[in-house]
């Protein structure tokens, strides 16, 4: 559109859509065009929709009302505050935008991860307080170390407000920088840079086909197995995976840690008659020897299974057999606890004992009653 004349206008105000950082003061002008017959005591002021006091006008001629703000809070939009300059009957005569605010601060916490060795995604934080009162523009470049030019990210917010990613055309085995300049009205500000190999930053989707099934009649165990990501079998990675588990009405998940690159495992000393959840996740790392710690999957959707009922009847018909039980559940209890201390959650060795020991415990009343007896 062509720009108007200030004659073509009913009025002008002065400066037009300023600026400013927090607590500045400012005085603005309106000077009403001689068509318009208006005179300076004919005008007032407001902002964002409010009037402003008259105490804060002065007539700088017969057509020129000002108006002084002093100590000026942040922009209460991005977009800017609003100051206008009204006739006595409430028409519009000329607006400005105020724009306060301060300039944006440098990006931190800026991290990255690559899905299947495909893409790139990085997020950061705005700097340590974020809020600018200003439309601040974050743009995230990136480029190979020793050679290759700047690149721009284009595809933002798809990991959140401050994120970006990389859909493809990505090198493999050299190094790359990154990072991430800030800019609006008040200047610009650019993050440290970042040195990553997409090698150290892979991450995969989460194991599929997880299956959580009884152990026979064990009532206080349950078998998980599950599939490698498929990726996995395309590129020179293993995984370690790591599982979670919780009772059905309760939100507080327990995690196993030391499943290490099996892709099965059996939870022990569960309740019984019980259903449970429980999801996995996997870390791949790379067979080159990488010492990065690697990024954990999303985990995979929770699976439910319960643990069998306990066929043992408190206050039964036989007395004995009620102790007996009472005196093999305490047992039970002191070996899992010997096996959790010697053998953690996930190791083979330690379930086929406690199998082996359970069986051998109940068959024998005289070797039931030593055992919980350090040798």
């Amino acid at each position: 559109f062509p720009a108007l004349s200030p004659a073509a206008d009913p009025a002008v105000i002065s400066p037009q859509d300023p600026t400013l950082l927090i607590g500045s003061s400012l005085v603005a002008t309106c000077t009403v065009s001689p068509d318009t017959r208006l005179r300076a005591e004919d005008l007032y002021w407001t902002l964002n929709g409010r009037r402003l006091p008259a105490a804060s006008y002065a007539a700088l001629g017969p057509s020129t009302l000002s108006v002084a703000l002093a100590r000026l809070n942040g922009s209460r939009q991005q977009s800017g505050d609003n100051l206008v300059c009204h006739s006595r009957d409430g028409g519009i005569l000329a607006g400005s935008c105020l724009y306060v605010g301060l300039p944006p601060e440098k990006p931190v916490n800026i991290t990255c991860w690559s899905k299947n060795m495909k893409d790139l995604t990085c997020k950061w934080a705005p700097g340590t307080e974020g809020e600018t009162f200003l439309h601040t523009n974050y743009t995230l470049k990136y480029k190979r170390r020793w050679y290759g030019q700047d690149n721009t990210c284009q595809e933002y917010h798809t990991a959140g407000t401050y994120s970006c990613h990389i859909p493809k055309d990505l090198a493999l085995f050299t190094p790359y920088e990154i990072w991430v300049e800030a800019s609006n009205r008040l200047g610009v500000a650019v993050s440290d840079v970042v040195m990553l190999d997409i090698l150290d930053v892979v991450t995969t989707d989460p194991p599929s086909d997880v299956h959580v099934s009884r152990v026979g009649d064990l009532e206080d165990q349950l078998s998980v197995r599950w599939s490698s990501p498929p990726a996995l079998k395309d590129f020179l990675f293993q995984a370690k995976y790591q599982i979670q588990y919780r009772v059905e009405d309760s939100s507080e998940w327990k995690v196993v840690d030391d499943v290490g690159n099996q892709t099965s495992c059996r939870l022990a000393g569960l309740r019984p008659g019980t259903v449970y959840f429980v999801q996995v996740r996997c870390n791949p790392f790379s067979i080159y020897g990488s010492k990065k710690a690697g990024i954990w999957s999303d985990w995979s959707n929770p699976t439910a299974a319960s643990t069998p009922r306990s066929e043992r009847v408190a206050g039964g018909c036989d007395p004995k057999g009620g102790e007996q039980n009472t005196t093999l559940r305490r047992e039970l209890k002191q070996f899992f606890g010997w096996v959790k201390k010697h053998a953690y959650g996930c190791s083979n060795l330690g379930i086929k004992l406690y199998d082996q020991w359970r069986v051998w415990l109940q068959k024998s009343h005289k070797t039931r009653n030593q055992v919980g007896k350090e040798p």
